[in-house]
């Protein structure tokens, strides 16, 4: 008996998806491409810069700001923006939580896109001030003081109420900041240089403290900071900077007076016409150390690092003396009848009026 073979599907053929889903799959994609296209293609920066010294456009953001703040402040600042769209597209490129506070100078008519990734980067201005070593606390006033992009908050403050709000304990304010280039926002504040300069420099004295040479004659970290003030300001080559603070140590052991124009010239103070006569060297004060034995009562200026580590770790020498050669360098003598022989051959046959100690 012959079997009718019918003909049948072994395998059942999964029905295709229906037109309409196909048709939202491709308008949600469009929607996706629309919305990432006008995040980078849409300007939302406007076309007319608002500073006058470039062709951008300046928004600041504050620190410690959520993005939902952020998105406010740059509608507020004048940016085309949704706040919603803002934070929106911010999720969307995955830059949301890292949004750097800070002022930033936009290109016109630049997209949300470029803003944000901009903004993440941390492409922001910067501002900066130097504190130069051998700098006197007056100088360093007048040159915070008038910085145009600091906000200026200790103008007004005496000493007293800067040393108070640094909480800081000292007899004034010399020689407390450190030498260096602090960079900063715009619109900063002065007293955060302040602060930022005197904790260098407290962190650099103290350490240096800690690792001083054991024979030297200081009493505290604060006279080692007087001693490298009048090191940075004797100093006229780098290389004689461990001379010179071994010379000053020298006498300070020996009971000797340092002798030192630079803390006579200091206690003359800004009105002094860079002329060091005779008449101001017998004249007494606390800074002149013709006069008066052992170290002055404060600073002279800002020591550099340098100056510190010098005071803190002289060469060693017998040499109580030394003289300006008029090169920036100077002649170490360990005897008066050397030292002025020195004199005679490179100041009293020189034109040039230099600095000598005797």
């Amino acid at each position: 008996m012959s079997r009718k073979i019918q003909n049948r599907n072994l395998f059942v053929s999964k029905k295709s998806k229906s037109p309409r889903f196909q048709g939202y799959l491709l308008g949600l994609m469009l929607l996706i491409c629309l919305f990432y296209a006008s995040i980078f293609l849409l300007p939302v920066v406007p076309k007319d810069a608002n500073i006058t010294d470039a062709p951008k456009y300046k928004i600041k953001i504050k620190p410690q700001s959520s993005l939902a703040s952020i998105a406010e402040q740059v509608r507020e600042q004048g940016l085309h923006s949704n706040p919603f769209f803002f934070q929106l597209g911010a999720r969307a490129i995955f830059v949301g939580s890292k949004l750097k506070p800070g002022t930033y100078l936009l290109q016109t008519e630049a997209s949300l896109g470029k803003v944000l990734l901009q903004i993440t980067r941390g492409d922001r201005v910067r501002e900066s001030i130097a504190i130069i070593p051998g700098m006197t606390i007056w100088q360093l006033r007048d040159t915070v003081d008038s910085h145009p992009a600091l906000s200026h908050q200790t103008i007004r403050m005496s000493s007293k109420e800067l040393l108070q709000t640094l909480n800081l304990n000292y007899p004034g304010l010399e020689g407390l900041f450190m030498p260096d280039t602090y960079i900063f926002d715009p619109d900063d504040t002065d007293i955060n240089i302040y602060r930022r300069a005197s904790q260098a420099m407290e962190k650099t004295l103290n350490q240096e403290w800690g690792q001083k040479d054991l024979q030297l004659p200081l009493q505290s970290p604060y006279e080692l900071l007087i001693l490298a003030s009048i090191v940075e300001k004797e100093t006229g080559r780098s290389s004689d900077r461990e001379k010179i603070a071994a010379v000053l140590i020298n006498r300070l052991q020996k009971g000797m007076p340092l002798q030192t124009d630079p803390t006579v010239i200091y206690g003359i103070g800004p009105r002094f016409d860079r002329n060091l006569r005779k008449a101001d060297l017998r004249k007494d004060s606390p800074y002149n150390t013709y006069m008066n034995k052992g170290l002055p009562p404060t600073p002279i200026a800002m020591p550099s690092r340098e100056s510190i580590i010098a005071s803190a770790h002289p060469v060693k020498s017998n040499a109580l003396y030394f003289v300006a050669k008029g090169d920036g360098s100077s002649h170490f003598s360990t005897t008066l009848h050397e030292h002025e022989n020195a004199v005679d051959r490179y100041q009293r046959k020189s034109t040039t009026k230099t600095n000598q100690i005797q």
